[in-house]
């Protein structure tokens, strides 16, 4: 090995890493270790490392997804468990199902799956370290900047971060890839390279292969700077939420909004106190026209309106003065309930069981008193029945408005197609008069004379 691989490799090693997780968790070595293990060469590094440090009170794990996107995805699997065993680390391998949103890439959809296997995986407490490194820093950095993020997006990886009962933690930030393969190469243990790194229409790869080696040829430490510029955004956003925390809790009323305490803030607070909200709901952040759509129209219509600004795998609606958010499930595909089922015909007396548990994939009903809700309870019979969808269903969602078809409210609004399937329809008598908690039509709506009110909840079955 040269001097300079040997200089390399004395910056990374298990004592580095131990250091490194002393500074960054708190309760360290007292804490239990989960490694999101791809048989790569940076995890592969990660794991090594801290295989080497595990000896009471550490307690170490390792998680490999098997995506099922490559065809030698089931060898991966088999060497990381041959790694795992040679480790003496305990290893557990899931099987992700893809699903893709509107819109959404492959690649996008893998990775949302691949944490939601890992988030659930994870026990109280318990954090799961992953082998991102500054390289892949710079690279983030860079590709939210050409796909115009905001501070949000440049601020990239952070070192620390919640994910589902535990922690996601990120300790090789600090390090280059060189550094981890230097170290790594004193190891004799093998990795696995994927082929799929060498498909240059996949921005990543192209921004990897092709630009980054001009860029570090013209700037060498790109990405210790780059990095140093991500931290400096990730103050700044700190900040900003800090601001979008104490504008939300005046606009506050439970877990929705006043729209008219929000028209007094300047239109960029507003913007971000609505960016805030919905991220902390732990619902994706609208793109900058739905959140400008939120920011201006939803918030200037008039009161006896129902609005709404609908985008992937959320939507908010303007219900008289306040501002409701709704976030859609995203399941698994083995998850995902037959399309054909059928809700049948029940008879649902709300004034003596407040909530309605229905069969299989349908979920709760629920109708909850609220002093501010949309529902004008004096206007609803005793006797309710509840359908499923079956085709030509139409209601008048705004006040002296048309009638609406609710197949087109639901392609609108971007509701997921299994949740479309499984919409609990509200009927007096033959008049459809609400479909779930999404909309209600004009006959039971409630305006400020209405002294008893509620608002429908409906809970997706998980």
């Amino acid at each position: 090995m040269s001097r300079a691989a040997r200089r390399s490799a004395s910056s990374f090693g298990p004592r580095w890493l131990e250091r490194q997780l002393g500074e960054l968790l708190p309760h360290f070595p007292a804490v239990a270790l989960c490694v999101a293990f791809s048989g790569g060469a940076d995890s592969t590094a990660l794991l090594a490392a801290l295989a080497a440090l595990q000896r009471p009170p550490l307690r170490v794990r390792a998680l490999h997804v098997d995506h099922g996107l490559q065809p030698h995805s089931r060898r991966w699997s088999a060497h990381c468990r041959r790694v795992a065993r040679a480790l003496a680390v305990p290893l557990a391998v899931r099987r992700a199902h893809i699903v893709r949103g509107h819109g959404e890439s492959l690649e996008a959809a893998a990775r949302a799956a691949r944490y939601a296997l890992l988030g659930a995986s994870l026990a109280d407490g318990e954090a799961l370290l992953t082998a991102h490194h500054q390289d892949d820093q710079l690279e983030t950095v860079l590709l939210q900047l050409l796909r115009g993020a905001g501070v949000a997006g440049l601020a990239a990886m952070p070192a620390v971060a919640p994910l589902a009962a535990g922690l996601l933690v990120r300790p090789l930030l600090p390090l280059t890839r060189a550094e981890l393969l230097a170290w790594l190469t004193t190891q004799d243990l093998p990795w696995v390279d994927d082929a799929s790194n060498a498909q240059l229409h996949l921005d990543r790869n192209f921004l990897r292969a092709r630009v980054l080696p001009l860029i570090r040829q013209r700037w060498p430490a790109a990405a210790s700077t780059v990095a140093r510029s991500a931290r400096h955004a990730a103050e700044a956003q700190q900040l900003l939420d800090a601001l979008g925390e104490a504008d939300v809790a005046r606009a506050a009323a439970g877990a929705m909004l006043s729209a008219r305490v929000l028209r007094r803030l300047p239109l960029e607070r507003r913007r971000n106190a609505l960016r805030y909200w919905i991220a902390a709901a732990g619902a994706r952040v609208p793109p900058t026209t739905r959140l400008e759509q939120l920011a201006t129209a939803l918030l200037a219509a008039r009161e006896d309106a129902q609005p709404f600004v609908a985008w992937e795998g959320a939507l908010v609606q303007r219900q008289a003065d306040l501002l409701a958010l709704r976030i859609a499930p995203r399941p698994a595909a083995a998850a995902l309930p037959k399309a054909n089922a059928v809700l049948g015909e029940l008879t649902w007396h709300w004034r003596d069981a407040s909530t309605c548990v229905l069969p299989g994939p349908f979920g709760t009903l629920a109708l909850k008193v609220d002093g501010r809700g949309p529902v004008d309870l004096d206007a609803l019979a005793p006797s309710l029945t509840l359908r499923s969808r079956s085709g030509g269903e139409r209601l008048r969602p705004v006040r002296g408005g048309p009638r609406r078809s609710l197949k087109r409210l639901l392609q609108e609004a971007g509701v997921p197609a299994p949740q479309r399937a499984h919409l609990p329809l509200v009927f007096a008598g033959e008049r459809l008069i609400a479909a779930g908690d999404l909309w209600l039509d004009e006959s039971v709506q409630a305006d400020d004379s209405r002294p008893r009110r509620g608002r429908f909840v409906w809970s997706v079955a998980p």
